[in-house]
């Protein structure tokens, strides 16, 4: 069986391993045309920071690592064609320039997601960077120590750790976003409210509501950014928009959603016959509103990369779908959240949406220390099934949303969460757990 993968960072590097496992005598060559793979981007806010100062640790295989498990690695390779009614594809070697075809019996597409950058108004301008890669991450770290007003645009979670980033190495830091808060799509605003009310403690501006519409410059490298409310100072601007599925390689060749996300079965088969997709370059199966969305995490695709290995032969172990599940810390804020928040549950379903926030500290108020947390439950008023959920502590209690993360899948209720069984012991929570305590208070409502 001779098996291509186009693309190698989570997804493709979780395929590639998972079919070597199982398939020992299967052929694989991977095309990659960066010369690294499976960078942890999330991490390019601490290297930024210089908390990992050693941005190695943020790769968790090599090219190396594939060869010595007998795949054919294929580096600075990019693929420009596609046939696959004829299961073979063009590639280039970004090196010499030489252009060679390759067959295939199995097809991976993993070529991930690539940053969303609007045609605004002198975008050519240096110092107009992206995030996303290992060159992105050095390239901002070197732009960064001759800067002196930084402009980050976009608050999602990538555009805030690197505004927390350049505020903690003494840049003047404005955060800009088109939405009226920060981190709008995971947190409803009294988690938000925090998060902002600490940027404004530590410096930083916060340009929520605000547009951009224009970049100016001097001598080539930008000086300003214009949005439709405010001039702001800038000697580096780092897009964080968000970010769009890289699947012009294969557009017309597979079903996809109109923003290019290919559409995969639960064994992630495309529309065409021994071709599979994996990571954010397709859609998922998206829990708590029982439909097909596009959510590019890491967590996702590593976990799809491992199911194209399982199904490559014949189906075998069904995708379970996501709840978005996803952490943060801002500051001395441990943030995370699961599933839909209030706001986007009554924007983007049809359920009766209800919520409740409570507020408690984690554990008794007679040991030594302790820390009060604001947890959140978004249900549906007529089933009581639980459809998301957040917390917010100077205390790391984030697992309790990889917690609630497993009731939305099995689509718990209200009453079986506020029954489900927690121990107790003083050190870390109280005899109710606090997932125990918000449910109670959500079926008193």
């Amino acid at each position: 069986m001779k098996v291509i993968v186009i693309g190698c960072t989570h997804a493709g590097t979780a395929a590639i391993v998972n079919t070597k496992s199982l398939y020992k005598d299967a052929e694989v060559t991977v095309y990659e045309k960066n010369d690294n793979i499976s960078f942890l981007s999330c991490g390019i806010a601490l290297h930024v920071a210089d908390v990992v100062k050693d941005p190695k640790g943020l790769f968790y295989n090599s090219p190396e690592g594939l060869k010595e498990l007998g795949v054919v690695t294929k580096m600075e390779h990019e693929v420009t064609q596609v046939d696959i009614k004829n299961k073979c594809v063009e590639v280039k070697d970004l090196n010499t320039g030489e252009v060679f075809k390759d067959t295939y019996d199995k097809l991976i597409i993993t070529l991930g997601s690539w940053p969303i950058v609007p045609p605004f108004e002198g975008i050519e301008l240096e110092n107009i960077v992206l995030s996303k890669n290992y060159n992105h991450s050095q390239a901002i770290i070197e732009k960064a120590k001759q800067a002196k007003n930084i402009v980050v645009i976009g608050a999602g979670y990538i555009g805030v750790e690197l505004a927390e980033a350049f505020e903690m190495l003494g840049k003047n830091t404005t955060l800009v976003d088109a939405e009226e808060r920060i981190m709008n799509k995971y947190l409803d605003a009294p988690f938000t409210a925090k998060a902002e009310e600490a940027f404004k403690e530590h410096g930083v501006n916060i340009a929520t509501g605000e547009k951009v519409v224009r970049f100016e410059g001097t001598e080539g490298k930008v000086s300003k950014v214009i949005t439709d409310k405010n001039t702001y100072e800038a000697d580096l601007v780092v897009l964080c928009i968000g970010f769009k599925p890289n699947t012009s390689l294969v557009q017309g060749q597979l079903d996809m959603l109109p923003n290019g996300a290919i559409i995969i079965d639960e064994y992630m088969r495309t529309s065409e016959p021994d071709v599979f997709a994996a990571g954010d370059c397709c859609v998922v199966t998206y829990n708590p509103a029982g439909d097909t969305r596009y959510i590019p995490l890491a967590t996702n695709a590593v976990r799809m990369g491992m199911l194209v290995a399982r199904n490559l032969v014949e189906p075998q172990l069904k995708y379970m779908g996501t709840q978005g599940t996803s952490g943060i810390k801002i500051y001395d804020y441990n943030i995370a959240s699961t599933g839909m928040t209030e706001e986007v549950a009554k924007s983007t379903t049809n359920y009766d949406v209800a919520s409740i926030v409570f507020t408690d500290n984690y554990r008794p108020e007679f040991m030594p220390t302790y820390e009060e947390a604001m947890v959140k439950l978004v249900y549906d008023k007529k089933s009581h099934r639980i459809l998301g959920g957040q917390i917010l502590s100077k205390h790391d209690l984030t697992q309790f949303m990889n917690t609630l993360s497993v009731v939305i899948q099995n689509n718990m209720t209200i009453e079986e969460l506020a029954m489900t069984d927690f121990f107790f012991q003083p050190h870390f929570n109280k005899p109710w757990s606090l997932l125990n305590l918000v449910a109670i208070k959500a079926m008193e409502q």
